[in-house]
């Protein structure tokens, strides 16, 4: 731990090295939560790309060394939101509209999936984040807590309210 505060202290500092190891122990999990989000490789490699550019253009903003990967995981589902309404706005509609899908939701597995992505969409950031943590990237809540710095039991709560959520407007 001590070694990864000041790997991130270095960064802070403008080393690129330093920041560069620490991009590459977050780099799989970043990549596979903007795949399953945006569904393209080339998307989730562009939006991958423009929040390391970004979290390395503003590292120094960046107040608890500890918080290195939430705030790179925020900035990279910023990004994904962004590119979900620059690329995909039938998905973001769609979720706007879910009252109308409902009628529609059994006539296959497109649809659905369209459908379960823009209740995602809907959800606040931070319930997004660690839902997306979790069943994308594999963190367990513990991980997760650790990295986003929370109670272990406030991730757990806070993805079951979540799923919750969705899971209600599904049935609706």
């Amino acid at each position: 731990m001590e070694d990864y505060l000041q790997l991130v202290q270095a960064a802070k500092q403008g080393d690129t090295e330093a920041f560069a190891a620490l991009y590459g122990e977050i780099y799989e999990n970043m990549y596979r939560f903007a795949l399953y989000t945006l569904r393209n490789t080339a998307d989730a490699e562009d939006v991958v790309s423009e929040a390391v550019t970004e979290a390395f253009a503003s590292i120094h903003t960046l107040r608890r060394e500890e918080a290195f990967k939430s705030w790179c995981f925020k900035i990279l589902a910023n990004k994904c939101t962004d590119k979900l309404r620059e690329s995909c706005r039938f998905i973001i509609e769609e979720a706007e509209e879910i009252s109308d899908i409902g009628n529609r939701r059994s006539e296959g597995g497109l649809e659905e999936a369209a459908v379960v992505r823009g209740l995602f969409f809907e959800l606040p950031a931070e319930e997004r984040l660690i839902i997306g943590m979790h069943l994308f990237c594999g963190y367990k809540s513990r991980e997760i807590a650790e990295i986003l710095h929370m109670n272990e039991n406030t991730v757990r709560s806070k993805e079951s309210r979540g799923l919750k959520k969705m899971a209600g407007k599904l049935k609706g």
